[in-house]
């Protein structure tokens, strides 16, 4: 038997506060992330360690209620694609991070509903009119004016998130084809540990060891982040409805700009700033297109 999936609620309120606080614990994994990489521990090892305690932490909170029916998917290769594509756009970022502001890459990341879009046409099926094929447009002019390859800003790790990008549209438009097929319980448990499972034979054999009591803090937070962040966003999206929480999303560049500022006494540029402005109406055009004729806007997928 398979696990199944909780009921709809309708508590928006409870919805958006939560999807903020997801939003939060998202920002806080590519903090934590950037923090351990610039402490010395490579980037495929805090990926793993990433997983590894996101992975633990959800089967300690489904493992006793819903027995190993958890482990059981309803399209495995469907989820085996969706771990990986996930896997990717984690790893991709994370190194990224070794070189970039936080600002950046997330500012990046906010294309995703702009990739999704593209996407979506071969993969889903789906038709795109003219109004949202300009969106998309107006979406990487923005991502152009962030990453500025015509000037001496520009760093060639922005092709990693481009990279992350790309592998985290590619999961959302797996996600979308797994609504209502799988629970999400089955998802959690899939999408944090084969990435662990995938990832344990090349992390442990060059492991480096965390120097000092800080290290192993955040090392033990940052699953806690993945775990947290992506429950509490699951969880929303039971409580309210999709097209409402999609916007909440966009509180990131906030958070991640602070982040910076006082983590890594980073400021964000004026064409981070300027380039995240373009993106994000961009994508909020989308979403008010998406929400006239129901439909579930594309979101940002979380390493």
């Amino acid at each position: 038997m398979r696990s199944v999936a909780a009921p709809r609620e309708e508590r928006t309120a409870l919805g958006v506060a939560l999807m903020a606080l997801a939003i939060l614990c998202f920002t806080c994994i590519d903090t934590s992330a950037k923090w351990l990489i610039g402490a010395g521990l490579p980037a495929l090892q805090v990926v793993f360690i990433r997983y590894a305690g996101h992975f633990l932490l959800a089967l300690g909170a489904t493992l006793p209620n819903e027995g190993l029916s958890v482990f059981r998917s309803a399209s495995p290769v469907r989820q085996f694609l969706r771990s990986l594509f996930l896997a990717g756009s984690t790893l991709l970022n994370f190194a990224a991070l070794s070189y970039l502001p936080i600002t950046v890459t997330t500012t990046i990341m906010f294309a995703g509903p702009i990739v999704v879009t593209l996407l979506a046409i071969p993969v889903l099926g789906e038709r795109v009119g003219i109004h949202r094929m300009l969106a998309v447009c107006v979406g990487f002019l923005g991502v152009l004016v962030v990453m500025q390859p015509w000037g001496v800003a520009f760093h060639p790790a922005m092709f990693l998130s481009l990279g992350a990008l790309t592998c985290a549209a590619s999961y959302f438009v797996m996600t979308r084809m797994l609504a209502g097929v799988e629970s999400n319980a089955t998802s959690q448990i899939w999408g944090a540990g084969l990435p662990t499972l995938l990832l344990a034979p090349l992390a442990l054999p060059g492991w480096v060891a965390p120097d000092g009591p800080g290290a192993l803090v955040v090392m033990a937070l940052i699953g806690a982040f993945g775990a947290v962040g992506h429950t509490v966003a699951t969880t929303a999206h039971r409580l309210a409805d999709a097209s409402i929480l999609a916007p909440v999303v966009y509180i990131q560049i906030f958070l991640a700009a602070l982040a910076g500022i006082l983590v890594f006494d980073t400021w964000p540029t004026i064409w981070t700033l300027g380039g995240g402005i373009i993106i994000i109406a961009a994508g909020l055009y989308i979403w008010h297109r998406e929400r006239r004729r129901g439909r579930t806007m594309p979101q940002v997928p979380r390493p």
